[in-house]
């Protein structure tokens, strides 16, 4: 099977829902006319400067995670803000993406083929 080429994406100045629709399209395949929705088909995505994601403080009170342990009473909320503070824009951005993409077993797999740099 042949190597499929690696697609940059440049995050500087761009919001961030706009950015994670786009990787999350290239990471499906959905852009590839040979696009096939069992098999995973997209391409392996590098998103850079995601450190200068272009969000406002309002929208980061607003977005929540959810963290569930499996114990009883293990749900944490988590805002966009302590994400940031803790991890930084980086795993904001990756999370997005996540939640973008179907929740099916290629999940994981279209995961693994995203880099995201500082």
């Amino acid at each position: 099977m042949n190597e499929k080429e690696l697609k940059t994406i440049d995050a500087s100045g761009r919001t961030l829902g706009r950015i994670a629709s786009e990787v999350a399209v290239s990471l499906m395949g959905k852009n590839d006319a040979k696009f096939e929705r069992h098999v995973y088909s997209g391409f392996p995505v590098k998103v850079v400067n995601a450190s200068k994601i272009r969000i406002t403080s309002r929208k980061l009170t607003e977005i929540k995670h959810k963290r569930y342990s499996g114990s009883p009473g293990g749900l944490r909320v988590i805002s966009a803000k302590e994400t940031v503070e803790k991890k930084g824009y980086p795993e904001l951005l990756r999370l997005a993406i996540y939640h973008m993409l179907p929740g099916n077993k290629l999940r994981r797999e279209m995961m693994k083929n995203l880099k995201i740099e500082k």
